[in-house]
């Protein structure tokens, strides 16, 4: 068979890493995407789609071993993390691996929480498989990057199995050969479409979900015997081929041999704005631009954005349908909608992506005026830049531009700040002494004999 495959070096690294070993800082950033997760997971629940996602954990039910994250009671855990990973992502306020275009956090927690609570494992265990999944997931996204969006899936979708099987198979003991087959059985549940960008409908919510569920039924099959394709990634008829129209050998060979030296983990972005982190760099750049100048939406005449071409079909076109989204979904990645609100409210809340709130004829207004220029020396996806023009009434042109996301490592969010937004997450549907719970078993995860009390107040 020659070299080792790609999935056999991934199974090895998820089954031998060593948390001692982890620097501190990336074990600290797991801690912190717990939380931010669980934050955004919480927020979701009382929503529709997160009601709808819990409701059908439970009719799915299986024996009570996972929680449902502000649903109550529990599920079988490939049930749990079906509504769980969809709330974590369902908001569009979880993290981000920029180059690969993947979110991590709403696969990699949900996945070790509940197979952890599952098998009683300790909560060092549990931030160990949350280390293992992301690493895993960023550095098969990293492999193609821009490529499975250039084909119409989403990236997170195609990623997510590998990396909660990863973490699943860690926490439930399997050996190297079944982890092997594990992840060979993602490949065939690799997958997930962008249509959603027609219409704002709800799919891409449930393609965390639906990874996270596919990655532990996939470590349950390979427990009991039931094998996969060694070279799953990088076969004639891998993911890569089928999916990302091949893949780039050195690149996967060096994301390979950087396993356990380099942490993907400490390049995650968290985002400070619950929409498409494509579009964060722009919107603080429109919200610089009118703190600074005291800007009204009667003084702007124009807004002229300079766009990568990679993006353009998620947030500019058509551009019409973008101008006035249909549903507060659709918004989130609709950059017209997001830089007229950011101008006209000041703000970007969750509070700005309700169906009533794109409703709004001044903002929308405002929008009507946003347009873009290609300026193809912008090498996305490895750069998320903003570069925002407004041209006001009097004349004036005035222009802003971020090299990066706010909340990744070159702008990072603080622990403090992370905190604060987990706390008003959380404050949608729990009271105040239930969310300094939380906060506190987060803090002391690495220590707890298991993720039981964590779980409990989560639920």
């Amino acid at each position: 068979m020659g070299e080792p495959s790609a999935a056999r070096r991934l199974a090895r690294f998820a089954l031998g890493l060593d948390l001692a070993r982890v620097p501190p800082p990336a074990v600290e950033r797991a801690r912190l995407l717990v939380l931010d997760i669980l934050g955004c997971s919480l927020a979701a629940s009382s929503m529709d789609f997160g009601r709808a996602a819990l409701a059908t954990a439970r009719a799915l039910g299986g024996p009570p071993e996972a929680t449902l994250i502000g649903g109550g009671g529990r599920a079988g855990a490939a049930s749990a993390v079906l509504a769980n990973a969809t709330l974590a992502h369902g908001l569009d306020f979880d993290d981000t691996r920029e180059d690969a275009i993947v979110h991590t956090g709403c696969v990699a927690v949900p996945a070790a929480l509940a197979v952890a609570q599952a098998t009683g494992a300790p909560g060092a265990a549990a931030l160990g498989a949350v280390i293992v999944a992301v690493e895993v997931m960023c550095r098969v996204g990293l492999a193609v990057p821009g490529r499975l969006h250039a084909r119409h899936f989403h990236p997170t979708a195609v990623t997510g199995a590998f990396a909660a099987a990863a973490a699943a198979g860690r926490l439930s003991g399997l050996d190297e050969d079944r982890l092997v087959n594990a992840l060979g059985i993602c490949g065939s549940q690799a997958s997930g479409i962008i249509e959603y960008l027609a219409d704002g409908t709800w799919t891409k919510r449930l393609h965390p979900g639906w990874a996270a569920h596919a990655g532990v039924i996939a470590a349950l099959l390979a427990r009991e015997g039931f094998t996969g394709p060694e070279r799953v990634l990088e076969g004639a008829h891998g993911v890569y081929a089928a999916l990302a129209g091949g893949h780039d050998e050195t690149a996967l060979e060096r994301l390979l041999g950087t396993l356990g030296h380099e942490w993907e983990i400490e390049r995650l972005t968290f985002k400070p704005y619950p929409c498409g982190s494509i579009a964060q760099p722009y919107m603080d750049c429109a919200l610089r631009l009118r703190t600074a100048h005291g800007l009204a939406p009667d003084d702007v005449a124009e807004i002229r954005c300079r766009t990568a071409p990679g993006p353009v079909p998620r947030l500019w076109e058509p551009l019409a349908a973008k101008h006035r989204p249909p549903n507060g979904y659709a918004a989130k990645f609709s950059l017209p909608y997001l830089l007229a609100v950011v101008m006209v409210r000041g703000r970007a809340s969750l509070a700005e992506f309700t169906d009533e709130a794109v409703r709004d004829e001044a903002v929308l207004r405002l929008a009507s005026r946003v347009s873009y220029e290609l300026d193809e020396t912008i090498d996305y996806p490895r750069q998320f830049i903003g570069q925002v023009g407004v041209r006001l009434r009097d004349g004036r042109w005035l222009e802003a531009r971020q090299d990066h996301p706010r909340g990744g490592a070159d702008h990072p969010l603080t622990a403090a700040e992370l905190e604060a937004k987990f706390r008003g997450n959380a404050g949608l549907v729990l009271p105040a002494p239930r969310i300094d719970d939380i906060v506190a078993e987060v803090a002391a995860l690495g220590r707890a004999p298991d993720v039981s009390g964590l779980m409990e107040a989560v639920q």
